[in-house]
């Protein structure tokens, strides 16, 4: 090769780089040109996307207390393999989630579906999320507004079987009253309404009214412990004739009461078990429990629904043998209060809560064995 030759060919050579060094300073200044070239046309839009839910079910935007409400949506538009989450709330606090996946409407349409139990009274409510779909065919992200309905109480009677007297029994359990197990209001039901019944002082009976009914599944009207530092006790507050099991300061098991009539009233103070008897005695007591000298908790043929024995304190029949199975040798007893008022109202007065008194014993047989 001469040096022109050699000349001319360096000269191409650094034409073409210098091209080539231009052409990448023109990528680095015009990014949009590059991103451009390199996508044929730029990246695709997020179209808008539209996200519904409704609660089904509903009677004048009440559901019935224990009633399954199943909520329902859609998202649009549909795209494989989206999720939506459900969120449900109770009374404003977020209690529970799902996340739940699409299935394939009509149209244009994914399309979802929940269920939710009404186990409380207040306001229940639900909202569904969508967080959109990234991708070759992206869709933003939506969310509902809240859907909200009430609960509706009923009053229950006895006999009547279902889901929504399991979901009582439940709730009255929650508060150590001890109904048997099922779903039906048997006669331990009963005397565990009874029970409620006396220690809020409302009127002496069996019946599940509606405010009953509502007050239980809200958890209220509970016994409050007066000597959690017993540790595993009994306490018996007369005023409402009722008896407690408790360890420490949780209740966990109370029956109806009748303590000593004013002439022989029930010994005050802290004591001890320190005798158990089975079955009946001479006196006809059933399944004896004693916690100082003649006093003790026993079954009996009469357990009205005010004080009347002659110190010791009656159970029904088909109670005493689950009250004799908790009381242990040892364990204390704490009775306190007046059996013969009751924040500053009578006793034997008739108090709120629906319904008349049923007699002394409230409409029930003491004798009765289930």
């Amino acid at each position: 090769m001469n040096l022109s030759t050699f000349s001319n060919t360096t000269v191409r050579a650094g034409s073409a780089s210098l091209a080539i060094g231009l052409a990448a300073l023109l990528v680095v200044m015009l990014p949009g040109a590059a991103t451009a070239a390199n996508s044929g046309g730029g990246a695709s839009k997020a179209v808008d996307s539209t996200v519904v839910v409704k609660p089904y079910g509903l009677s004048k935007g009440r559901a019935k207390i224990m009633k399954t409400v199943t909520v329902a949506g859609s998202v649009r538009p549909y795209r494989p393999r989206q999720r939506v989450r459900v969120y449900f709330f109770h009374n404003g606090k977020k209690y529970l989630n799902r996340s739940i996946k699409l299935k394939k409407g009509k149209r244009d349409y994914g399309t979802f579906r929940s269920k939710v139990i009404t186990k409380k009274g207040g306001k229940y409510a639900v909202q569904a999320e969508y967080f959109g779909n990234s991708g070759k065919d992206p869709v933003g992200r939506d969310t509902t507004e809240r859907k909200s309905w009430r609960v509706k109480f009923v009053s229950l009677n006895s006999g009547q079987c279902g889901k929504i007297v399991g979901g009582f029994r439940n709730a009255l359990n929650r508060l150590a009253l001890v109904p048997s197990g099922g779903k039906c209001f048997d006669g331990q039901m009963e005397r565990a309404v009874l029970a409620y019944r006396k220690l809020n002082y409302y009127s002496r009976n069996a019946r599940a009214s509606k405010g009953i009914v509502k007050q239980v599944f809200n958890g209220k009207g509970g016994y409050r412990v007066r000597k959690p530092e017993l540790g595993d006790h009994m306490e018996v507050p007369l005023g409402k004739q009722v008896i407690v099991f408790s360890r420490g300061k949780k209740p966990y098991a109370i029956f109806p009461t009748a303590s000593g009539a004013r002439a022989t009233p029930t010994i005050l103070g802290t004591f001890y078990f320190y005798r158990k008897d089975p079955g009946y005695n001479e006196k006809e007591m059933y399944y004896s429990s004693y916690f100082i000298r003649g006093y003790a908790t026993h079954g009996y043929k009469s357990v009205p629904n005010y004080p009347a024995s002659h110190g010791c304190l009656r159970t029904f029949i088909a109670d005493q043998p689950r009250v004799y199975g908790i009381t242990e040798i040892g364990m204390p007893v704490y009775t306190y209060g007046d059996a013969f008022r009751s924040g500053g109202k009578r006793f034997d007065r008739k108090l709120p809560g629906g319904g008349a008194d049923l007699g002394p014993t409230g409409g029930l047989d003491p004798t009765v064995l289930d």
